[in-house]
């Protein structure tokens, strides 16, 4: 903002100079704060606004089912026969379910299995529970309710965080995964789009999310890809859907997670087989950071050429190719 003069600083004048001496100027600076105020008490409300919503959001179905759980019921879809090799499919920070769709059908002849985490989605949005070791409990629960007893564990992004806290808790139920563009350790880390440095800005965050539109959440993602895709409606609603507790709370999560131990050194004795896909083009994390991955005996990396963050949108048959001969080389015989 451009500015002719700089009023001055109360705090630099007496005392008797800083107080208003006629009615006139009693009446200014009682309607100066009075605006304060009042701005101070709109935004006080907005961010009360979010602390409601944060604590009464519940998880609603869209086209797939509920799985009630103490603490927050989680949105899961399955797809394909259910005597199939299961696939679990875990979306990153601000996803869902409908990140996974475009390869749906390289997996069509498998079990699927889509989970919205706690505070995506159509899952409930609490004001607790989203370390990465309680996402990873709760994604656990959900398998075992849905009679899941073996499964190739993918994940993206934070999903990727996620799945792998479920890999070091349960080697009974994880046997083989896969991460696609999880950020190995935190100093690999790029950043975000302006919208999302300006979201996750503790105040003006809260308000920037609770004004949030259709354009500020695109912005928001344009970090997110690097070709050209399409952005389906859907995936806006879901973010749309989000509270700013849910968001914050799990970006946080997956910081500490990553920042306590890197997510190779986690996976590296865990005997696991792991298959890691990487866009050479990540504007999030830095593709050459893929190859920490090599730590894990046996990994299999993946470097998609002139690819993003997010190969399932960029290049979705190769990445459905991929996970699907990974997921049946891998299957319980």
């Amino acid at each position: 903002m451009d500015e002719t003069t700089t009023p001055q600083d109360p705090r630099t004048r007496s005392r008797a100079d800083a107080a208003p001496r006629t009615p006139r100027g009693r009446r200014a600076w009682s309607r100066r704060w009075r605006i304060t105020l009042l701005a101070v008490g709109v935004l006080a409300a907005l961010l009360t606004a979010n602390t409601v919503s944060v604590r009464t959001a519940t998880a609603e179905a869209s086209g797939g089912q509920i799985v009630r759980l103490p603490g927050g019921d989680i949105h899961v879809v399955q797809d394909g026969p259910p005597g199939a090799p299961t696939v679990v499919l875990l979306h990153g920070l601000g996803g869902s379910t409908a990140w996974w769709d475009p390869v749906l059908p390289a997996l069509r002849d498998l079990h699927v299995v889509r989970v919205d985490l706690l505070g995506h989605g159509g899952s409930a949005k609490p004001a607790d529970g989203y370390g990465m070791a309680e996402q990873a409990r709760r994604v656990g629960a959900v398998l075992d309710r849905l009679g899941v007893r073996r499964a190739t564990v993918v994940g993206h992004s934070t999903g990727g965080d996620v799945a792998t806290a479920l890999a070091e808790q349960r080697r009974d139920l994880v046997a083989a995964i896969a991460l696609i563009d999880t950020g190995p350790r935190l100093d690999a880390y790029i950043g975000d789009s302006f919208t999302g440095q300006l979201v996750a800005t503790p105040v003006v965050g809260e308000l920037l999310w609770r004004l949030r539109t259709d354009g500020t959440i695109r912005d928001a993602l344009s970090t997110a890809f690097t070709r050209q895709v399409r952005i389906p409606d859907q995936i806006i609603t879901d973010i749309r859907g989000m509270t700013y507790r849910s968001l914050t709370a799990t970006d946080d999560a997956s910081t500490a997670y990553t920042k306590e131990r890197p997510i190779p050194d986690r996976l590296a004795g865990l005997d696991l087989p792991t298959l890691v896909i990487f866009g050479s083009q990540d504007r999030r994390w830095q593709p050459s950071s893929a190859q920490d991955y090599h730590r894990i005996p046996h990994a299999r990396i993946e470097i998609l050429d002139g690819v993003g963050h997010t190969p399932m949108f960029e290049d979705p048959d190769t990445t459905g190719a991929l996970l699907h001969g990974f997921a049946v080389q891998n299957a319980p015989h």
